[in-house]
């Protein structure tokens, strides 16, 4: 099949930023899951940086109903799959592939591939795939690159990822091709490492409160 659009674009719409975490351990997740959650942001995008990254996703899944958890970082057909036996409710990618779309194609899971230039966006929106990740997002043009391809390819809508903190979020999120961002200032290193959860969950209702322009 190919892109689930309508159920990707309720996960992205359910809140303006999408937090991008790395944990080290599965507690550290659950924990880190339930605060994002207690502050209104209940989808968490996390990455498998970390060995730790397929049990956090199996615990949050169990522990965290009220969690939306997706898997990010996804590089191959392998990590697809085993993202999706862990339970993850989305799948992103920094980029696509032929194998990590015939993947998706097989699998149930909302895909969000990442892009970078408008012939990757054109090629993607060919292979029915209407809403991407925008990667790296300050990178390669941030929110002028973005506001310039709306007129150009309006079917299109975006989660950039990538530079992306409280001084420029606002600019994103201004753009009518813009669902939400993602966004890895809600889980800071030292934060979590000292499990100030309730600092965490401080900086979720700061983002839930961003909504959108």
């Amino acid at each position: 099949m190919a892109q689930d659009t309508k159920k990707l674009h309720q996960i992205l719409t359910a809140q303006p930023v999408v937090p991008v975490v790395a944990v080290e351990s599965a507690a550290a997740g659950v924990s880190l899951a339930r605060a994002l959650a207690a502050g209104g942001i209940r989808s968490i995008e996390v990455t498998l940086r970390t060995p730790a990254a397929l049990e956090a996703i199996k615990a949050i899944r169990s522990e965290v109903p009220e969690a939306i958890c997706g898997a990010g970082t996804i590089l191959s057909p392998k990590q697809f799959e085993a993202a999706e036996t862990a339970g993850a409710q989305f799948i992103v990618s920094p980029g696509a592939t032929v194998e990590i779309l015939d993947a998706a194609r097989d699998s149930d899971i909302p895909l969000l591939p990442g892009s970078a230039t408008p012939s990757e966006m054109m090629a993607m929106l060919q292979e029915g795939y209407e809403i991407l990740k925008f990667f790296p997002a300050e990178q390669i043009g941030g929110a002028a690159l973005l506001k310039s391809l709306a007129p150009v390819i309006p079917s299109l809508k975006f989660c950039p990822t990538g530079g992306i903190s409280t001084k420029n979020v606002g600019d994103y999120l201004a753009l009518p091709n813009v669902l939400c961002v993602g966004g890895s200032w809600l889980a800071p290193k030292d934060k979590v490492a000292a499990e100030d959860w309730a600092g965490i969950e401080a900086l979720a209702r700061e983002a839930a409160a961003l909504g959108k322009a």
